[in-house]
């Protein structure tokens, strides 16, 4: 059995109970046990939030592999304008220098020729006028009875 600093023993149903002449307990105090009490699933709450916001967040994992992806597919754009810039500039080298490259699109793309030259266009035949698709009885007019 307990006893108060008076000498009285205390009882488990009054040592439940704070004493009439004592004040109660401040709320800065009820947080603070609220808190020592609560601490560990505090902690645990706190930190599931701060993996929700690595994972999920506007800088988390999931952004930096997306913005990964992106910078790939402009790498590799990169790459492509390049060497597409480097034939655009060998053909500009060659128009400048070498005179079989001009002469071939003066006579393509101007249809130019030399003196002398004649030149014959020929164009494609329409699909569906190639002999093989004609029937053999094509050419023959029908017989009037």
């Amino acid at each position: 059995m307990d006893y108060d600093p008076s000498g009285r023993p205390v009882s488990e149903r009054d040592r439940a109970k704070p004493p009439a002449n004592e004040p109660s307990m401040s709320f800065f105090e009820q947080l603070g046990q609220f808190f020592r009490r609560n601490m560990y699933l505090l902690l645990i709450v706190g930190f599931a939030l701060l993996l929700l916001q690595d994972v999920f967040g506007t800088h988390g994992v999931l952004a930096m592999r997306r913005s990964q992806k992106e910078a790939q597919e402009i790498r590799k754009d990169i790459s492509r304008l390049d060497e597409e810039n480097q034939r655009l500039q060998d053909r500009v080298k060659s128009l400048k220098t070498d005179p079989a490259a001009i002469e071939k699109i003066a006579r393509e793309e101007m249809k130019l020729s030399r003196p002398g030259e004649f030149i014959f266009q020929t164009h494609p035949k329409p699909p569906g006028d190639d002999l093989r698709s004609r029937s053999p009885d094509a050419d023959i007019p029908a017989k009037k009875p």
